[in-house]
C-alpha cells in the first residue's frame, strides 16, 4: 500500500493563514499594491481610497510577516514590503 504524506499542524495551520490572506479581495488590493512596491500605510491609503483604520485592520490580518514586512526607515517611517515568496508566486501567475 502507498504511504501518502500528511502535513503536520505547524503547515497545515501555515496554509490556512495563506488562505486567509487571499480570502478578502481588499486584502487582496493591498498584497498587489506592495507587489508593486514597497508602501507606507499612508501610501497604501492613498492608492487605494481606503482609510488608515481600514489599512491597519487588513495588515494586522497578514500575521507574524508571512506576507508582508515591515521596514523602518532612518526617518522613522514605517514602510511595508512584499515579503511572502508564495503569494508572489501567485501574483507572477496572473
Amino acid at each position: 500500500m502507498e504511504q501518502h504524506h500528511v502535513l503536520d499542524e505547524d503547515a497545515l495551520f501555515e496554509m490556512a493563514e495563506l488562505f486567509k490572506v487571499f480570502g478578502d479581495s481588499t486584502r487582496i488590493r493591498i498584497l498587489y499594491a506592495l507587489f508593486q512596491s514597497e508602501l507606507s500605510v499612508t501610501d497604501i491609503c492613498e492608492e487605494l481610497g481606503m482609510s488608515i483604520s481600514a489599512v491597519s485592520h487588513q495588515l494586522r490580518l497578514f500575521g507574524n510577516g508571512m506576507a508582508v514586512s515591515v521596514i523602518s526607515t532612518a526617518a522613522g517611517k514605517c514602510t511595508m514590503s512584499f515579503s511572502d515568496a508564495l503569494i508572489r508566486g501567485v501574483f507572477c501567475n496572473f
